[in-house]
Formats: structure tokens, C-alpha cells, sequence
């Protein structure tokens, strides 16, 4: 039996900054207060192994507003602008680990609303990164998920639409969507904020979920992108399995496996894709 592990499993760009930049906050700042300003990435694993080494995680502006004093550092999801004004407001220190592609769209729907322009954004409207790109927009942003929420879609407005996406969308879903905003004959222009890593994830796990017997995809519970992964295998793989730890690995294979895949979120650490498959080669 063949264990083949996609290429591009594990921490992209963005969350390995960000995990680079709060150990350095950590050495440099030994006996201060640390905090993010929500989960710094999407795994439990990781949240917790920080926690041990205290830096703790603010979950709303009340929270924030408690701080006497500390570092805060913003998550790799990025935030509204209003958190960074209250953070120099109160005078903390902030440190802005927000992925280098997420500030690239805050750049571009800042600007384009400021211009006029009606923001659409293709997305999760409650995931923490669509949350944060809402409160760069001059004006109400619109977020569409599925589809059926584009075809059901109706603007009466007179501004022009700029679409951009949550980075960690499903590719094929944000280009389904753009041509059914398009052919309702508004003045559309298309940003596509999806980023490069995760293109190259999502088109690498569909090809080895298209080969395997078994596919299994390593991520936390929370993460947007991995259960994005989950899906696209889910529907080349039939034998496609969500888990975050090796703990998690109660499978029974069927028989007369060939090949087992294996892919994993943004978020994932490398230690953990190592140890489910390891433990795959060794005991099945």
C-alpha cells in the first residue's frame, strides 16, 4: 500500500508568518502580556500549545477594551479597521500578523468603496476573515456563499459591483458565482483575492483524491479552507476522512487498498500530518 502525501499539505505564507511573528513576540517580550485578537490561525493544537506559553486569545472589542496593558497581535485573518483605531486609542502595543493576501483585499475594498463602488464579497459571511474585510468597506458590504444565493441575487443599486473573495475559497465555486453576478448585466469588475496556496492546494488534493482508495485530510475543526479540501476529496474519494489529530484516526479501511492520500489545511503543523502518516504506513 502507497501513503502519498500532497505537496503542498500544511502551513502556507500567510500562517507561517504569523506563527513566526508571535514566537519572536514571545523571546523579545518574556514576563508581558500577550494576547491575539481572536484564534492567531484555525487549528486547536496550536491556539493551546500558545496558551501554555501565555499568550491568550481576546474574543470581542468588550475584551479589548478591558486591557490595561499588554501586546496584542491581529490575528493571521485579519480585522475590522476599527479594532487597530481602538488599539491606538488605548494605547497597546499592536503587532499585525494578518496574512500579507488578506490586506491585500482590505487595500482593494477600502479604495474601491471609497471610489463608489458596491462591494460584493464571495465568502463565508461569519468566517473571521470576511468579518474583518466587511470593516475596511466605506459602505455595507454583500457577501455571497453559494450559488444558489448568486442566482437568487438582485441589485437595484446604481453603483458599480467590485466581487472579491475570501481567500481561502473554493476556486470553482467563486468562478461559478462570477459569471452568474455577470450575466445579470450589472458593471461588474472581478478582483480574484483567492490566493495562489490555496489554488495549488485545492487542485492538488482533487487529482490525488481522484487516484486514491482512501483520502484523508488533517485540519481543524474551525478551518474554512481544510473543510473546503474535505469537500472537493469528498466528492473524487468516497473513502474521504476529516480529522485534526492523530487521535482522531479511528478508520476502517476497506480491503485491497492501493493508495492512501493525504492532504492537509493551512493551519495544519507539520508534526501532526507527520504523525498520521506515519502511523497509516506502519499499521495498515
Amino acid at each position: 500500500m502507497e501513503v502519498r502525501k500532497a505537496k503542498s499539505a500544511g502551513f502556507c505564507f500567510g500562517v507561517k508568518k504569523a506563527m513566526d511573528t508571535v514566537q519572536e513576540q514571545i523571546e523579545k517580550n518574556q514576563g508581558k502580556p500577550i494576547f491575539t485578537f481572536g484564534p492567531l490561525i484555525h487549528n486547536e493544537e496550536v491556539v493551546k500549545s500558545l496558551q501554555n506559553q501565555g499568550v491568550e486569545v481576546i474574543h470581542s472589542l468588550e475584551e479589548l477594551k478591558a486591557l490595561q496593558d499588554g501586546i496584542v497581535i491581529i490575528r493571521s485573518h485579519g480585522v475590522p479597521k476599527s479594532i487597530y483605531s481602538n488599539l491606538e486609542e488605548r494605547g497597546l502595543e499592536c503587532v499585525d500578523a494578518t496574512c500579507p493576501f488578506v490586506k491585500r483585499i482590505h487595500t482593494i475594498v477600502e479604495k474601491e468603496s471609497q471610489a463608489g463602488k458596491q462591494i460584493l464579497i464571495v465568502g463565508n459571511d461569519k468566517h473571521p476573515e470576511v468579518e474583518g474585510i466587511k470593516g475596511w468597506c466605506v459602505t455595507p458590504a454583500i457577501v455571497i456563499e453559494s450559488v444558489e444565493e448568486a442566482e437568487k441575487f438582485s441589485y437595484s443599486g446604481e453603483k458599480n459591483i467590485c466581487i472579491v473573495s475570501q481567500t481561502t475559497f473554493n476556486y470553482n465555486k467563486f468562478q461559478e458565482v462570477v459569471e452568474i453576478i455577470s450575466k445579470k448585466a450589472y458593471n461588474v469588475s472581478v478582483v480574484n483575492t483567492i490566493c495562489n496556496a490555496t489554488e495549488e492546494r485545492q487542485t492538488e488534493a482533487k487529482k490525488l483524491a481522484a487516484e486514491a482508495d482512501v483520502m484523508i485530510v488533517i485540519g481543524g475543526s474551525h478551518s474554512s479552507n481544510t473543510r473546503k479540501l474535505y469537500e472537493i476529496c469528498k466528492e473524487e474519494c468516497k473513502e474521504t476522512f476529516f480529522l485534526q489529530t492523530l487521535d482522531d484516526l479511528h478508520l476502517e479501511f476497506p480491503k485491497a487498498i492501493r493508495l492512501v492520500g493525504i492532504t492537509a489545511g493551512a493551519s495544519t503543523p507539520n508534526n501532526i500530518i507527520e504523525e498520521v502518516q506515519n502511523y497509516v504506513r506502519i499499521n495498515f
